[in-house]
């Protein structure tokens, strides 16, 4: 097996062109470059100040790439133990002050998490039904105006969301989303 092939590079900001290893785990994709890329031009370069939750950690490349972009926090939520242990030595290597590693499943984070996030990363396992499950639970830990970045294998039901930006690479999905605002045209 392949080294270079458990390694994800950070594409941007302080931690550009780093290698990360990341283990081999069921269902762990790293985002690929070409759509980090287009996803942080979405976003725009830097994240000052920004608070961000990483649901779905896995390899930790968009919440590493956000912490590379200077946000304020970044909280990486991963169920798997070994995956998350991995997660902790890459936040050790980069010496990445702002990430936090929570060991939890996502639905159980979301439902006891008190904070609020201006940006959040949803890259659940491929074809699973996580991405409807965990949408309706969203609002109550985003703040006003957040964006939620979204992977599917097909886009779900989005009642209550906008595709503000929207591409797609192979079979895979992705998306800016924000919050419906009924308001918003008056």
């Amino acid at each position: 097996m392949s080294q270079a092939r458990n390694q994800v590079r950070i594409i941007g900001g302080d931690y550009r062109r780093r290698q990360l290893p990341f283990p081999d785990a069921e269902g762990l994709r790293p985002t690929p470059d070409r759509v980090r890329e287009t996803l942080f031009n979405w976003l725009g370069q830097e994240l000052d100040g920004l608070n961000c939750l990483d649901l779905f950690a896995g390899s930790g490349a968009l919440g590493f790439e956000a912490a590379s972009r200077r946000a304020r926090r970044v909280v990486m939520v991963e169920k798997s133990r070994k995956v998350a242990e991995s997660l902790k030595a890459n936040r050790q290597l980069l010496a990445a002050q702002s990430v936090e590693v929570v060991v939890m499943d996502a639905v159980h984070y979301l439902k006891s998490c008190r904070e609020r996030f201006d940006l959040v990363f949803l890259d659940p396992p491929y074809r699973s039904e996580l991405l409807e499950q965990i949408l309706p639970l969203l609002p109550a830990v985003l703040a006003d105006d957040a964006r939620v970045y979204a992977e599917a294998a097909s886009w779900p039901g989005l009642d209550g969301w906008q595709r503000i930006k929207e591409g797609r690479a192979g079979l895979v999905h992705y998306g800016l989303l924000g919050r419906d605002r009924p308001d918003a045209s008056l």
